[in-house]
């Protein structure tokens, strides 16, 4: 059974950073590309930034380019998001998100919320 769980959300400052955490378990970690999504309220959930499964290449939205890095430990069987110079627009929940074969798995999401 696929589970996903986030951590590391919580309130920063603009201009902070946070570093938000994926466990994942249930699957053969090191076979899959690793996404993280975020969503706003009243936005529809968007694709923040993605990796492959050796961890070699990833992409990112436009909107957080130069400023999020996505990683992964194919030994701990996590994925990280390191999430710098946050923005207000950046208040969102992100979820980790991971296609195995036919089917899509989400963690619960952590809540991201950057205010002064």
């Amino acid at each position: 059974q696929v589970h996903l769980v986030e951590s590391g959300g919580g309130l920063v400052r603009p201009g902070g950073t946070l570093r938000l955490s994926c466990a994942a378990s249930g699957f053969t970690f090191t076979n899959y590309p690793m996404s993280w999504y975020r969503q706003a309220p009243g936005k529809e959930r968007e694709r923040v930034a993605g990796i492959t499964s050796a961890g070699g290449s990833t992409n990112y939205a436009d909107s957080v380019k130069g400023r999020f890095t996505i990683s992964r430990d194919n030994v701990k069987n996590m994925v990280y998001l390191q999430m710098n110079s946050l923005k207000p627009e950046d208040t969102a929940v992100y979820y980790c998100n991971v296609w195995v074969g036919i089917f899509e798995y989400w963690g619960q999401g952590t809540q991201v919320n950057v205010s002064s």
